[in-house]
């Protein structure tokens, strides 16, 4: 049942989210020409996961409300299997909407509040701390470069938390 209700939801949202014609229109517009404000950065190729119906549904409201700049950063034209992911700077922060839960997460443990949106901070990558949303119906992972501080999560935790809704925090596989 809950599918059938998802991919309805999915099809109103498509439907009868207005086109502006100021290049902020639907997300497949991210595989397109660039929008404008974007830099004349190099594409960046960016690995994502297969897309479930809840991100489907859940992404392209984020994907409408991400700012063309971020921690002083331009944006710039991301290459991947998914229309939900999108970066900024060089070195890159890079955002991907509708990952899985982080491995590592523990309800409760290892987790940082940032304006209403719980992440969990992972720093065993040896090239990126990898931010990840716990209490979306999506999670979102923001991966930023080493050497780069919490301003890109930071500023963009009020853009989640309006764009996507809480949901209680599970760990993976929970």
């Amino acid at each position: 049942m809950l599918v059938p209700v998802v991919v309805a939801l999915l099809v109103l949202v498509n439907v009868l989210r207005p086109d502006t014609g100021d290049g902020t229109g639907p997300v497949a517009d991210v595989a397109g020409t660039p929008s404008a404000g974007r830099e004349d950065l190099p594409t960046l190729d960016v690995d994502t996961p297969e897309v479930t119906p809840t991100a489907e549904l859940a992404c392209p409201v984020l994907m409408q409300q991400l700012p063309p700049e971020l921690a002083g950063e331009p944006s710039r034209m991301v290459r991947s299997d998914s229309p939900y992911a999108y970066a900024w700077g060089d070195p890159a922060i890079v955002l991907i909407c509708g990952v899985a839960p982080p491995a590592g997460y523990a309800v409760g443990a290892g987790t940082i509040v940032v304006s209403g949106v719980e992440w969990y901070v992972d720093t065993t990558d040896p090239e990126d701390v990898v931010w990840t949303t716990v209490d979306r119906v999506v999670p979102v992972e923001v991966r930023v470069p080493l050497d780069q501080d919490s301003a890109g999560p930071t500023a963009l935790s009020p853009v989640i938390a309006t764009a996507l809704p809480y949901t209680e925090p599970t760990p993976a596989g929970g």
